[in-house]
């Protein structure tokens, strides 16, 4: 592969001055607010050829010398179109109107506006935020993850379960980037609503595969997603008045044209109507975004992000629980030159997690922090040519638990679990080649490494091992630490280095369509230490080191691509294996464990699948079918002959394993006063361990289990509805009246016909009959919900 990269950069370069020729470049706004415009379509016809906007509105193209007709065209807004002699470099920026007279706007896209089969890139996914408003949603609350998970190969564990799952990877396998920082949990009150404000949303884009090589960390999917820069014109207010929660958005010029400020709010408030009812029970979250832009010159802008949550949940006389992100980054974008842009940020993230347990009478926080530095470069060789290079360094700090007691007789004594630290780097360099008219590739190689830096404490064991397997009884228990040992934050512990390539192709088929592959080899140094499934549920991350492996993923998918007059069609097969995956042994303990290594095995994963997408991309109606036929699973063997491991080392269901994935998802424009929305969703019930007997011991009824995951919960299923009314007075004021208020009522119906769906099975004795029964626990039935969103 790096032969054929060389040659191919090689005899890019030489094509590129065989020439003369010149480069047209230059930064795509939105003309009301001066908003940057990320995925604009650049379009010379005369010799089918083009570009796109980067995440910061930049585009650069060069061309042979001559006379050329450009288009800049985005749906949304109005295409603009201009005659160019191009005798020499120029300059050209531009700012977008928006097309008010437009109906046909695509509701999901890919590489930009419209799927673009010429491109190499595949599995990647834009998701658009008025798209996002239209979905019908639990309790009105728009919600971006729900919103991914309507997309092939994404699925969520259920209604009330946290994070989402891409191609049978486990949520702690998804990078989830907002403005470059890192977000370890992307959901309020476990998964009730996401942690994203689609009022401060400026694009959204998913890879499950194919991922560029400046992304690393993750080996399932990243979910990049940038705010908004805030409005440098005018000033304006956006939010909605829900029946749970309310959201309110703030921006505006601090000086016109030239800086800005972002500042947006959302806070729920059902709680405080519990007390009402005679319910002592707690649940809200809260979260603050915020942005300031600043534009030096046409070279030169700054900018710094902001993001803060809080989720509060508490159970009278049981438990409370409090989480949350907070993030910061510093960015500076530079042009070096017309053909050479650049940006660098200082990010910082920190992620809290706190419990306290009423009944025994102690609190427990852990939590991860890190410092990020990273210098990123897109250089625009030649028309043909665009590479992408950079480095990346980040600084961990884990907080693996902090215990102390609530009272002062409670017989909890106050300890520490030893911190723990570790450093992350790596370098990369992308190419995005078309090497002829119908074959397109994207190469690239990433280097990381990663250092488990020195601890206080660290625990020594028997030939490295600390957890052993007791063959008489059939079971794996703690190893005693045979010593301990301290080392400075200077020294390393352990490290690791791992090259990760990424490849994929596109051969074009003719003009509307194509096929592609892709391969690419991801690592991951941190881990996620989680039981979901426990009434406390309970989050910790370690990191990689002495006696805990990266994960390393290794996946392939072909796909084959194709656009029709108002439709489009994408079909995409995948596998991907995954060692070192974690597992649990049997009875872990993970709350307060200062050796969370004695209990963890390392086992293997493997997830295939295959996903269609059909959409309907213009018209009064728009939507999508996407389906996915998937297997995830993982196994973990014994490590000798005579251990048994997990599931007695056979391959098992992982806990998101769903073979059928269906959702259907349609918008209908009626009128410019009324617009509907609904989704439907069918999904294979998720995989669970049921007991398939029990005995009774000494007066004491123990059941007895059957496979791992051998079992599954009842098929899931539900239909959403929502309408959309737009007063006549506030739809068109903002265009003929004096007053620039814009307002419109969201009515939804969430599960519309009620459907029970177990979000788990309990078993129990029943003593009034004498016999065990099952208990199903459902999150959701029927809700109808109305919210009022406005604009000023």
């Amino acid at each position: 592969m790096k032969k054929i990269f060389t040659f191919l950069l090689f005899f890019g370069c030489i094509a590129a001055f065989a020439q003369e020729k010149f480069t047209i470049s230059g930064t795509i706004s939105e003309a009301d607010s001066g908003e940057t415009l990320f995925g604009v379509n650049v379009i010379i016809p005369s010799i089918q050829t083009g570009t796109v906007t980067n995440q910061y509105g930049y585009y650069s193209i060069t061309l042979p010398k001559g006379d050329y007709e450009i288009y800049y065209s985005s749906i949304g807004f109005a295409t603009q179109t201009f005659n160019i002699s191009l005798t020499e470099n120029i300059k050209k920026d531009l700012a977008l109107a928006t097309d008010t007279e437009s109906l046909d706007e695509v509701v999901i896209e890919a590489n930009g506006e419209r799927l673009n089969v010429r491109s190499s890139q595949m599995s990647k996914n834009t998701l658009s935020t008025n798209t996002i408003k239209k979905i019908p949603v639990v309790l009105g609350e728009v919600d971006v993850i729900k919103a991914i998970t309507l997309l092939p190969g994404v699925t969520s564990a259920g209604e009330g379960a946290s994070g989402f799952n891409v191609r049978g990877g486990a949520a702690d396998q998804n990078l989830i980037l907002l403005d470059e920082a890192t977000l370890y949990n992307s959901s309020h009150l476990f998964g009730f609503f996401s942690v994203f404000n689609p009022d401060a949303i400026k694009d959204l884009t998913l890879y499950k595969g194919g991922v560029p090589a400046r992304y690393g960390g993750r080996i399932s999917s990243v979910l990049d997603i940038y705010q908004k820069d805030g409005n440098n014109r005018e000033y304006r207010a956006s939010g909605g008045i829900g029946l749970v929660a309310s959201r309110l958005l703030l921006e505006g010029p601090i000086k016109k044209d030239t800086a800005s400020f972002l500042i947006g709010g959302r806070s729920s408030y059902a709680h405080l109507f519990l007390p009402l009812f005679n319910n002592d029970n707690i649940a809200y979250f809260y979260d603050l975004n915020t942005k300031l832009s600043y534009n030096f010159n046409e070279n030169n802008r700054l900018f710094l992000s902001g993001y803060f949550g809080r989720d509060v949940f508490e159970i009278s006389d049981s438990f409370a629980n409090s989480f949350g992100n907070t993030t910061l980054n510093l960015r500076w974008n530079h042009l070096f030159s017309d053909k050479l842009f650049s940006n660098l940020s200082l990010i910082y993230s920190d992620y809290y997690y706190g419990l306290e347990l009423k009944f025994v009478e102690f609190d427990f926080d852990s939590g991860i922090r890190n410092f990020n530095l990273k210098y990123d470069f897109t250089n625009y060789i030649s028309n043909n040519i665009d590479l992408r290079y950079g480095i990346n360094s980040i600084y961990y700090k884990f907080n693996p638990g902090n215990v102390s007691p609530t009272t002062e007789d409670s017989g909890v004594n106050r300890f520490k679990l030893t911190d723990k630290y570790a450093w992350e780097n790596a370098a990369y360099v992308d190419a995005d080649i078309e090497v002829s008219d119908k074959i397109s590739i994207q190469a690239g190689l990433r280097l990381s490494t990663f250092n488990r830096l020195g601890q206080d404490e660290l625990f020594l064991y028997a030939n490295d091992n600390p957890i052993f397997y007791n063959e008489s009884l059939d079971i794996y228990q703690k190893a005693k630490p045979t010593d301990t040992v301290s080392f400075s934050r200077s020294e390393t512990i352990k490290s690791f280095a791992n090259l990760e390539p990424r490849f994929a192709i596109s051969y074009l088929l003719n003009d509307d369509s194509s096929i592609k592959a892709s391969y690419n080899r991801m690592a991951q140094y941190v881990h996620l230490i989680s039981n979901t499934t426990s009434p406390t549920p309970f989050d910790i991350y370690a990191p990689s080191g002495k006696y805990i492996d990266p994960q390393l993923a290794d996946q392939v998918a072909f796909g084959y691509f194709r656009n029709f007059k108002n439709y489009s069609l994408e079909v995409e097969s995948f596998y991907k294996v995954v060692k070192n995956r974690l597992d649990y042994v049997d009875d872990a303990d993970l709350i307060a464990n200062n050796a969370i290594e004695q209990i963890l095995l390392k086992g293997e994963a493997r997830a295939y699948g295959l996903e269609m997408l059909f959409r309907k991309n213009t018209g009064k109606l728009q939507g999508w079918l996407a389906y996915t036929l998937s297997k995830s699973e993982q196994r973990t063997p014994g490590r000798t002959e005579v251990e048994t491991g997990i599931n007695n080392g056979e391959w098992y269901n992982s806990a998101w394993d769903k073979t059928h994935d269906i959702s259907v998802t349609g918008q209908y424009e009626l009128t410019k006063k009324w617009s509907f929305g609904a989704n439907f969703i069918f999904q294979t019930g998720i995989p669970t361990t049921y007991p398939e007997g029990q005995y009774n011991y000494n007066g004491v009824v123990v059941p007895v289990y059957g496979a791992r995951n051998s079992s599954r919960l009842s098929t899931f299923n539900r239909l959403d509805l929502s309408a959309t009314w737009t007063p006549k007075g506030e739809r068109d004021s903002g265009l003929r009246g004096n007053s620039r208020w814009k307002g419109e009522w969201v009515f939804s119906i969430y599960n519309v016909y009620n459907r029970k769906n177990a979000a788990s099975i309990s078993f129990r004795e029943n003593t009034d009959i004498d016999q065990n029964e099952a208990v199903k626990l459902s999150i959701f039935g029927i809700i109808p919900s109305v919210t009022y969103n406005f604009k000023f």
